[in-house]
């Protein structure tokens, strides 16, 4: 059992990796325009400055957590702080684009290497009656990222140009390795088994070509590249039942429906709420003929009710089964989707607003709870594995989440550019996604709702 202060350094260590991740993701984009003038870069050339960062922290993810297992958690989540704020650096003092997306891709390994061992590091350390509150914190730490980046991302670059958005993860970055060499003790419950390093690579296939097949979505080759994916992820299944110690215990998904459920319920999670901020920005803008600006002050409700109502959320999750509290969760986000199936031109700005919010409450309520169900579920060996299982959940949901409204808008738009005679039909679309996201929602709270009781679980792995 860790003392006070070693659990207040992790939590704030924690909390400032959580808040600097989700931070980069939501301010990059408001950099992007800035960017591709400097560097001459075009469309496609910019949308990999973010679809790479993705791609490698998806690759990373599950190797991490093994590694991270077999070696030790903190290791792992200091090396991926380097690796992240090194990373930065490199983007500040980037004179070209390919060296740029060169340090987004070494960026998105740091990110791996941290997503998949923080929240372990948390499970690691708080026992069983605090780990849902501390769990809260950390994913409020994410939001609040999330809340900020946009706003913090607009006024950096306008101020201080893009390079600035960069410095300041650096300089975060610094802060937390500070903070995180004052821990003591190191998580490795896996120690003295093997690395199966054949799986890391054919995972690593799988997860590239999927990845960039769903990038390029609707198109043929898209199509080919998922298709070779999944015959990877194919053989990947079939090594792992060979291999003594694989990167993949696939047994934790066959005999532990706790967790297989709970990562299911977060993959739909995610994929029927990702999109809900592209859908309503070009909605206010074009709709609605906002700024910029003011459409994101408006967007920033979701993700500030997150922020307010995750720890809470955590902290009743330790009291109260998490499968019912994270099941209310995705109940309340179902409804939030299913209203906004029925966005009309004329729909007031305080109506999204409470909608955003209500989403915001129904996330907060289903995440840390569902987090926590997920962490308890497994044994200590497995921590950093399960974290990493998690966040690529996380990724796949939301490329799946986006990847549907392309094909919507390309379906009932076209690969066209959205003009005043093309509302009507763009409303038509919006309402499609979100209907669809209603109905992976409400397919998502059968899920949670029949993951099993995680006391029974917690009893046979203690």
């Amino acid at each position: 059992m860790k003392n006070d202060q070693d659990k207040f350094y992790i939590l704030v260590s924690a909390s400032l990796t959580c808040f600097m991740t989700a931070f980069m993701i939501s301010s990059i984009n408001l950099a992007l325009p800035e960017i591709g003038i400097e560097f001459n870069m075009d469309a496609v050339s910019l949308n990999w400055i973010s679809t790479i960062y993705l791609l490698f922290a998806a690759i990373t993810l599950v190797p991490s957590g093994r590694l991270a297992d077999l070696y030790g958690r903190k290791k792992l989540f200091i090396f991926g702080i380097v690796i992240f704020s090194a990373a930065s650096l490199i983007s500040t003092f980037s004179n070209s684009a390919s060296l740029l997306i060169f340090s987004r891709a070494l960026k998105g390994i740091g990110g791996g290497m941290i997503y998949s061992t923080t929240i372990a590091i948390v499970t690691s350390v708080f026992p069983l009656n605090e780990r849902g509150n501390a769990i809260g914190y950390t994913v409020a730490a994410a939001y609040l990222g999330l809340s900020v980046g946009p706003l913090l991302g607009g006024v950096l670059t306008q101020n201080f140009g893009w390079r600035s958005i960069f410095v300041l993860s650096v300089l975060l970055g610094v802060i937390t390795y500070i903070i995180t060499t004052q821990i003591k003790g190191e998580w490795a419950e896996a120690r003295g088994e093997k690395m199966d390093y054949l799986g890391t690579i054919i995972y690593a296939l799988s997860f590239s070509l999927a990845i960039y097949g769903l990038s390029i979505i609707p198109s043929i080759k898209g199509l080919g590249f998922i298709l070779a994916g999944i015959i990877f992820a194919l053989v990947f299944i079939y090594w792992q039942f060979k291999f003594k110690n694989p990167l993949l215990n696939i047994e934790v998904f066959r005999n532990n429906r706790c967790f297989s459920f709970s990562n299911i319920s977060a993959l739909l999670h995610y994929t029927s709420t990702f999109a809900i901020t592209f859908l309503l920005s070009l909605y206010l803008q074009y709709i609605k003929d906002l700024d910029p600006q003011k459409a994101g002050l408006i967007l920033i409700f979701q993700p500030l009710v997150m922020t307010i109502f995750s720890p809470y959320a955590g902290k009743l999750s330790d009291r109260i089964e998490p499968r019912i509290v994270s099941t209310i969760g995705m109940f309340i986000t179902f409804i939030g989707l299913l209203i906004f199936t029925f966005i009309e031109k004329n729909i007031s700005i305080i109506f999204i607003v409470l909608n955003l919010a209500l989403i915001g409450f129904g996330y907060a309520i289903f995440s840390s709870p569902n987090m926590n169900s997920i962490m308890s579920s497994v044994e200590k060996k497995y921590y950093g594995i399960a974290s990493a299982i998690l966040g690529t959940m996380r990724t796949i949901g939301q490329m799946i989440s986006m990847t549907i409204t392309m094909i919507v808008f390309t379906l009932i738009i076209g690969r066209v550019e959205i003009t005043p005679d093309l509302y009507l039909t763009f409303l038509s679309a919006v309402r499609t996604s979100f209907l669809i996201f209603a109905i992976l929602a409400f397919f998502g709270i059968i899920v949670s709702y029949n993951r099993g009781n995680i006391r029974k679980v917690r009893k046979i792995i203690i």
